[in-house]
């Protein structure tokens, strides 16, 4: 793992965190307890803050930076899924970003919230709590249903359990 400062600012770890041996993380990244940042996870805080969530994940690849003004922040209890990429937005609690999504500047997605693999959220763009969007631009397609919320959490805790089996082999 890579925890590198920016100056004055640097990471902050909470309780229980994992961040993989090969996973960069770059100045003002506040990671909650039982976070975990997975191989090839690049978290970029030089110029504002990056907040990754209480029990949420940073899949491979995934990458986030903060641009001044625009801090990244994703909820608690949300999966970043495999080469997403977050730029200066917010993500609510309990949701899922899919495999190679964008979202950028200021965009914000609400609670309980799904994002499909490959969509493209515009800067500015409010999604509402509770929507399944995709596309590019992404537009909502359903609401979500406690059958994806089953799905997160499930998911949730493998990802847990897998960061615990890495984390004991250290």
């Amino acid at each position: 793992m890579v925890l590198r400062n920016f100056g004055e600012k640097k990471p902050s770890l909470g309780s229980g965190v994992y961040v993989d041996e090969a996973a960069v993380v770059i100045g003002d990244v506040r990671l909650k307890d039982r976070c975990s940042i997975w191989p090839g996870a690049v978290l970029r805080a030089d110029d504002d803050y990056v907040e990754i969530g209480r029990g949420s994940a940073i899949l491979d690849l995934g990458f986030a930076e903060a641009p001044r003004g625009r801090p990244v922040v994703v909820g608690d209890k949300c999966i970043v899924s495999h080469g997403a990429r977050l730029h200066g937005c917010r993500i609510a609690a309990e949701c899922i970003v899919g495999v190679g999504a964008i979202i950028l500047d200021n965009a914000t997605v609400g609670e309980r919230s799904i994002v499909a693999a490959g969509s493209l959220i515009p800067p500015g763009t409010r999604i509402p709590a509770e929507s399944f969007v995709m596309g590019a631009p992404a537009k909502v397609v359903r609401g979500t249903s406690s059958a994806d919320t089953a799905t997160l959490n499930d998911e949730l805790k493998a990802l847990a359990a897998k960061a615990s089996i890495y984390m004991a082999q250290r």
